[in-house]
C-alpha cells in the first residue's frame, strides 16, 4: 500500500493527503463531473423538442395552412352575416315608392337546439312557414353554432315566436336584424318597381338597378368556447355597406291617380289590359306609367304572372291612327303637303290585291289634310302619303323612334317592328302610313307624340332622375337624355293645329277628350290586334288616344291605350275620356294656367 502523506494547515490541524487512486473512487467526486453531462443531455432534449415544434410549424404554415385554419374556425369561431339595408326607390319629390322596414332573421345554435330539434322544428315550420325537414336538419347541424332558420320575418311575428319558445323552456333560438323590403303604396308603380324574392330582386327597377340598391353585407366573427362567447377571443367586424337610393321621375300622386283612372276605364269597357303614360313635354321625363291589371308589390305571389311586368315597355302592338300624325308631320316637314292640301276621298281605295276602307261609311267626300286628321281617314292618309317612297316614310319614323328601343333603362323593352324602307313594299307602306303593319311599345309611341308637342325635337324618355347604371352597364337618366330634331318647329306647330280639330265638337271624332278651360291637341287610334299564335288579326282591337295640353304651349303629353275592349267604340269614345281626366289632374296638380290661345279653325272640308 503506498505511503500516506499528511498536510498541516495554518492552524496546526493535520489532514491526510489522499492518493490519486483514492480520489477516483470517491462517489461525491463522481458527482462533481456530472454538470457537464447534464448540460449535454439537456441540450439534446431541448433540440429534440424544438425540432418537433419546428416540424409542426412547417406543417401548419407551409404545407396546408388553410385546412388547419378552417379546422380551428369550425371548432371555435362563429361568422355571422350583417345584412346591408337596401337603398330606397324614391319618387321625384323624395317620397318612398320602395323602402326597407325593420325585420328579423331567426337563427339557431345547434349546440343548444339539437336535443329539442323535433319539437322546435314543428313550431318554427308552422309559425314561420318554413320547411320542417330543412329546419330539423339545421337545428341538428353538428359542429355548427349558427344556422339560419328564416330570413326577413316581420318583427312582431318574430318576437311572438321567440316569446312562445321561451315560455315553453326552449333555448338556442335568437333574433337578429334583417331589413324587409316594403312598398308603402302597395300597387302604385308596382309594374315599374318590380319586387323582391327571398334573396334576389325580381323584375322592374329592383332588378335593373340591383347593384346600386343592394349594397354589400358585412360580417362579424367571434370565438366561442363551451357554448359561450369568449370575451378576449377573436372579435372582427366588417360593417355592412348600405345600398344607395334611386330617384325616379315618377310623381307618386299623379301615378296613383293615373292608375285609378286606367283601372276604372278597363273595368267599364271590359278590356283585357291597358296602359297610360304621362310625360313632361319639355323634358321627356315619365311622370306616370300605369299598367292594368296591376298587382300589390307586397304580395306578388297573389298576382297573375302576366300582370307582373310592364306592358307599357315589354309589349308591342299596332298603334293605329295615332300614327297618322307622325305621317302628316313628316309630309309637311318634307314640303309635300300643308294642312290645307285638298284631297278627294273615295268610298274605298283599291291597292294591289287589297281594298283600303275608312272606319266610317261615306261616298265621295272632299277633305283637307286637317280634315283627314280630324276625321281619321285611312284613305286620305294613304293618298297624302303617296308623295313619299317607303324609304322616305321609314326614314322619318325611325327618327321619331319607331323600330328601336327607347333606352329608358328597363329590362325586356320591346323595340317594336318597323320594316326597313329598302325592302318595304308599297302595299305595306300604305298600311304603315295609318298605323297598321308596324308595331310599337307604349313608351315609344308616347315619346313620338311628345316630339310634336316639343316643337319637333325628340327627347329620349327618362324614368331616372340624374343618372344610374343598369345591370348591363348602360348609363341612363335625365343627365344623359338625348335630343334630336325630327321635323321643323313649323311642321310641328301645323300638325298640332290639325290635332286640335280632332277634339272639336263640330269637326272631330273625339270631343270627349277635351279638358275644360284648355286647348287640347290629340289623336285617336283604333287598330286590329295580331294573334301571336297564328300571326294574323284575331278580330280584337287596341283603342288609344294620345295628345298634349295646353296645345299652344304644351306642358304634358298623355297617352292612353286599352287592349281588346268588349264594348263597341274607338279611341275617342273609350280612351278619350280617360285622357281628359288624367290630363286635367296633371294640369291642376302642377297649377298650369289656361292659355289665351284661340282654337284652331283650319278647314276640314273644301
Amino acid at each position: 500500500m503506498p505511503p500516506s502523506f499528511v498536510l498541516t494547515t495554518l492552524d496546526g490541524v493535520t489532514l491526510p493527503h489522499e492518493t490519486t487512486s483514492e480520489k477516483r473512487l470517491r462517489p461525491q467526486d463522481a458527482r462533481r463531473g456530472a454538470p457537464h453531462f447534464r448540460l449535454r443531455f439537456g441540450l439534446i432534449v431541448i433540440a429534440i423538442v424544438l425540432s418537433f415544434f419546428g416540424a409542426r410549424l412547417v406543417q401548419l404554415q407551409g404545407i396546408d395552412p388553410n385546412s388547419y385554419a378552417a379546422m380551428a374556425a369550425a371548432e371555435s369561431v362563429v361568422e355571422v352575416t350583417l345584412p346591408a339595408e337596401r337603398g330606397d326607390i324614391l319618387d321625384r319629390n323624395g317620397l318612398p315608392l320602395a323602402d326597407s322596414i325593420h325585420g328579423k332573421m331567426v337563427v339557431a345554435d345547434p349546440f343548444m337546439t339539437a336535443d329539442d330539434a323535433p319539437a322546435l322544428a314543428t313550431v318554427l315550420s308552422q309559425r314561420l312557414d318554413v320547411d320542417y325537414f330543412k329546419t330539423l336538419t339545421r337545428l341538428r347541424e353538428e359542429g355548427s353554432r349558427f344556422e339560419y332558420i328564416a330570413r326577413r320575418v316581420p318583427s312582431t311575428l318574430a318576437g311572438d315566436v321567440l316569446s312562445e319558445l321561451d315560455e315553453a323552456g326552449y333555448e338556442g333560438i335568437t333574433l337578429r336584424d334583417d331589413p324587409i323590403r316594403d312598398y308603402p303604396a302597395d300597387d302604385v308603380a308596382a309594374n315599374l318597381l318590380g319586387f323582391m324574392g327571398t334573396d334576389e330582386a325580381l323584375g322592374g327597377l329592383e332588378r335593373t338597378f340591383d347593384a346600386q340598391l343592394s349594397g354589400t353585407d358585412g360580417t362579424a366573427r367571434f370565438q366561442t368556447g363551451g357554448g359561450n362567447r369568449i370575451p378576449l377571443g377573436e372579435n372582427t367586424v366588417v360593417p355592412a355597406k348600405n345600398g344607395a337610393p334611386l330617384t325616379t321621375t315618377i310623381d307618386q300622386d299623379l301615378q296613383w291617380f293615373t292608375q285609378r283612372v286606367l283601372t276604372q276605364t278597363l273595368r267599364q269597357y271590359r278590356a283585357k289590359s291597358g296602359v297610360a303614360i304621362v310625360q313632361d313635354s319639355r323634358t321627356g321625363e315619365v311622370m306616370a306609367l300605369a299598367d292594368a291589371p296591376t298587382f300589390n308589390a307586397n304580395k306578388p305571389l297573389e298576382a297573375d304572372e302576366d300582370d307582373l311586368g310592364s306592358r307599357a315597355i315589354n309589349d308591342a302592338y299596332e298603334p293605329g291612327s295615332v300614327q297618322k300624325v307622325l305621317t302628316a308631320a313628316s309630309l309637311i316637314d318634307a314640303g309635300k303637303v300643308t294642312p290645307r292640301t285638298k284631297l278627294r276621298i273615295p268610298p274605298n281605295l283599291p291597292r294591289q290585291d287589297r281594298v283600303i276602307g275608312d272606319w266610317f261609311d261615306h261616298g265621295n267626300i272632299r277633305l283637307t289634310l286637317a280634315g283627314v286628321i280630324a276625321k281619321s281617314s285611312n284613305i286620305g292618309t294613304v293618298l297624302a302619303a303617296d308623295a313619299f317612297t317607303p324609304v322616305d316614310l321609314v326614314g322619318y319614323l325611325q327618327k321619331f323612334g319607331l323600330g328601336q328601343r327607347t333606352g329608358i333603362g328597363m329590362r325586356g323593352e320591346s323595340p317594336g317592328i318597323l320594316t326597313p324602307g329598302d325592302v318595304m313594299t308599297s302595299q305595306t307602306k300604305d298600311r304603315v302610313a295609318f298605323g297598321q303593319s308596324v308595331s310599337v311599345n307604349a313608351v315609344q309611341m308616347a315619346t313620338a307624340v311628345n316630339t310634336i308637342a316639343n316643337g319637333g325635337v325628340r327627347i329620349s324618355p327618362s324614368i331616372i332622375r340624374g343618372s344610374a347604371t343598369t345591370e348591363d352597364g348602360t348609363v341612363v337618366g335625365t343627365d344623359v337624355a338625348t335630343e334630336e330634331r325630327v321635323v321643323s318647329a313649323r311642321a310641328a306647330k301645323q300638325t298640332a293645329r290639325m290635332m286640335e280639330r280632332v277634339v272639336d265638337e263640330d269637326a272631330g271624332v273625339a270631343p270627349r277628350a277635351q279638358v275644360p278651360g284648355y286647348l287640347v291637341a290629340g289623336k285617336t287610334g283604333t287598330a286590329q290586334r295580331v294573334d301571336p299564335d297564328c300571326g294574323c288579326y284575331d278580330g280584337s282591337t287596341s283603342v288609344s288616344f294620345g295628345g298634349f295640353a295646353p296645345a299652344d304651349d304644351p306642358r304634358f303629353t298623355v297617352y292612353v291605350v286599352l287592349h281588346d275592349p268588349q264594348v263597341d267604340g274607338g279611341g275617342g269614345s273609350i280612351s278619350g275620356p280617360a285622357f281628359s281626366r288624367i290630363m286635367g289632374y296633371a294640369l291642376s296638380r302642377y297649377r298650369v294656367p289656361p292659355t289665351e290661345g284661340k282654337p284652331s279653325r283650319l278647314p276640314v272640308e273644301w
